[in-house]
């Protein structure tokens, strides 16, 4: 068996068509588009390539892009007066707090002061506890892009068996939870799994979120299952590597994201969508 690939980049290319109609449209009804606050603590190259990437991506659709650059050495409360001075500025539709923060920075208070009207990485409280009730929220971006690529290739999820590796608030609870509210039959491995090879066995829809390279292998898989990966591992030749061994497991698989070029690109889109949803609530 070789493996159908769910091609992220292709569907990526069409959601963003479909999102710069709708964002014109928006703008031409509401009188000005669409803003992201973008808030990043300087002294990490990594989160400036994400921020250049988000902005190329917000000017690729027709969203405004603001960034609110802080120093390395900006203190708890001034990095909290921003996110509330953002919160209440009518012309932000959206807010991102590039995370991680530098040490001695607290996230979880800085991410208090969202609006979770504005919350577009969906990672307030409120966000979380409007997805465990299945009420409507913003979803955090990656696991909206997962669902996302299963929806549009047409995988049905209703009475499926699901394995999420992986427990992180931002990746694997939440697509857990999107993929229980699609009627699928849920079960969360993590770390201190016993025989993880057996129970992901079990599992038709498999998806791995853990960061570990090739920790999933074909001979882990129950032939035919859908895989989704969302690990991103750097290796020590440069090479970028999902969380599933990707040449086994496309033995196997029924489907399966590739690394890079999967589920990534979607995410990308994910957060753009998530602006146009906030700024929609605003206006009404």
């Amino acid at each position: 068996m070789t493996a159908t690939i769910l091609d992220g980049r292709a569907l990526a290319k069409t959601l963003r068509a479909e999102l710069r109609a709708e964002i014109q449209a928006f703008t031409d009804a509401a009188g000005s588009a669409p803003t992201l606050a973008v808030v990043q603590v300087a002294g990490d190259a990594a989160s400036d390539r994400y921020a250049r990437s988000i902005r190329k991506s917000c000017d690729e659709v027709g969203i405004t892009f603001a960034h609110q650059p802080l120093p390395a050495d900006t203190t708890q409360e001034a990095l909290e007066t921003t996110i509330r001075e953002l919160s209440a500025d009518d012309r932000v539709s959206g807010i991102l707090l590039q995370l991680p923060l530098p040490a001695g920075l607290a996230a979880a208070g800085a991410v208090a002061q969202l609006d979770p009207l504005k919350d577009v990485d969906g990672v307030h409280p409120t966000s979380a506890g409007l997805l465990v009730q299945g009420l409507p929220c913003l979803i955090p971006n990656t696991p909206a892009g997962g669902m996302e690529l299963l929806r549009r290739n047409g995988i049905a999820l209703a009475g499926k068996r699901a394995m999420v590796v992986g427990r992180s608030n931002i990746v694997g609870k939440p697509m857990a939870l999107l993929l229980l509210q699609q009627h699928a039959t849920v079960t969360i491995a993590h770390s201190r799994t016993l025989d993880l090879a057996a129970v992901v066995r079990e599992a038709e829809i498999v998806v791995a979120a853990v960061g570990r390279a090739g920790l999933i292998t074909g001979a882990m898989l129950r032939p035919g299952a859908v895989v989704v990966d969302f690990g991103i591992n750097v290796l020590a030749d440069g090479a970028i590597v999902g969380d599933v061994d990707f040449v086994s497991a496309a033995e196997v698989a029924g489907a399966i994201t590739p690394v890079p070029g999967g589920a990534g690109p979607v995410t990308n889109v994910m957060l753009l969508r998530n602006v146009l949803q906030a700024a929609r609530a605003l206006v009404l």
